[in-house]
């Protein structure tokens, strides 16, 4: 199997590589999280200028009409760059969803306007109470007239203090966790009876707390068939977790760059500590569990449009345990490597560390989809004896 990126893929990583290293410094980050939205608005725009805003749409759509490889391309950028701008809340998520979920309408009304860099979507869908489990949905819909009242809390929204439209999930049927019975609801963000409270998570990212009381939207609001959105909406936050996959591989590898750098630089008895075998070992065993982790957000990035989903379900779980259990072995040694710099607000490798571990968190962390691939069981899957 060809492994090797095309012309116009490589073409790609060097664009927004170079405009990265060009726009987005670890100072730069610093100013970008103090502004209003907590990221670079001006930047926003020199994406959707280079066309990543309009990676994964058709070119009717105003996109590009790229595949999960290209993506992985730009989120392992993201990843090195620790980049804070909505992507993954507005073109994965959101973008994943209006272009498998929505109709010819929705989709050209929404779309050129995310290409664009002038629409900003999030996806409303946790709940408190709900944690790795995607069917757990207490957030209601009813019938009313011609459209539909939403009811409930909506918890650690990525993004969603500065969406100009959320995607809710809702409940038209069902009990709590059935996974018959949802429906996926577009609404301004700023409509009545919508409230947001907006913070930033740990890793500086941005992420809201939204609470909807009587909240109307109409029936042409509705993504896909009225209670069977489910399928829908796993799908899509596979092909969320393989982005965070390829990103996390960014951070890593950034981490472990850094890492090395330091070994070869700091001095202890006169000479660098890089020269210390059991350092080196170290930093060996870093590489390994980057490697390991690269490959399987490789693997993640070509099952991620799998027709079965339980084969694609297998791909992503192994995915996100490797990459789980990568991040954080390769975070823990280079906080210790860097000492107690490490653990300093004004060094980066910190900051990395941070970022994976809230990637790990997101969509269910590893020991959740470790018993996720057993439940399924294993990555090749158990065989009827014949």
């Amino acid at each position: 199997m060809d492994l090797s990126l095309t012309d116009e893929q490589r073409l790609l990583k060097e664009s927004v590589e170079r405009l990265l290293m060009d726009r987005f410094g670890f100072e730069a980050r610093q100013r970008f999280m103090a502004e209003p939205a907590g990221w670079s608005r001006a930047l926003w725009q020199s994406y959707a200028e280079l066309g990543l805003l309009g990676l994964p749409f058709e070119e009717k759509h105003g996109g590009v009409g790229g595949g999960p490889v290209e993506t992985m391309i730009v989120m392992e950028a993201f990843g090195r760059a620790l980049a804070l701008e909505p992507f993954l809340a507005t073109v994965v998520l959101g973008g994943g969803l209006l272009r498998r979920g929505a109709d010819e309408a929705m989709r050209s009304a929404l779309i050129p306007k995310i290409a664009r860099g002038v629409l900003l979507l999030a996806f409303a869908h946790a709940e408190r109470q709900s944690r790795y489990d995607l069917a757990d949905v207490a957030t209601t819909a009813r019938r009313d007239g011609g459209g539909y009242v939403l009811d409930g809390a909506k918890t650690l929204v990525i993004h969603g203090d500065c969406a100009d439209k959320l995607i809710v999930s809702a409940r038209l049927a069902g009990a709590r966790r059935d996974r018959d019975g949802l429906g996926l609801f577009v609404i301004d963000a700023d409509a009545a009876g919508v409230s947001r409270r907006g913070y930033r998570t740990v890793d500086g990212l941005r992420a809201a707390e939204v609470v909807l009381s009587g909240a109307r939207v109409g029936a042409s609001e509705i993504l896909g068939e009225p209670g069977k959105a489910f399928p829908l909406i796993a799908q899509v936050a596979d092909e969320a977790i393989a982005a965070l996959a390829a990103e996390a591989v960014g951070a890593m590898a950034a981490t472990h760059e850094m890492t090395v750098d330091y070994l070869k630089t700091r001095k202890q008895f006169g000479v660098p500590i890089g020269s210390f075998q059991v350092l080196q070992h170290r930093a060996a065993e870093m590489l390994i569990a980057l490697e390991q982790a690269r490959s399987m957000a490789l693997f993640a990035a070509m099952m991620v449009e799998e027709p079965d989903p339980t084969e694609r379900r297998r791909a992503i779980a192994a995915a996100k345990v490797q990459i789980g259990r990568s991040g954080r072995f390769v975070g823990q040694q280079a906080i210790q490597l860097h000492g107690g710099m490490g653990m300093t607000m004004e060094y980066k490798v910190g900051h990395y560390f941070k970022r994976v571990t809230a990637i790990d968190a997101l969509f269910g962390d590893a020991d959740h989809h470790l018993a996720e691939l057993a439940r399924l069981g294993g990555l090749i899957g158990a065989r009827e004896a014949k």
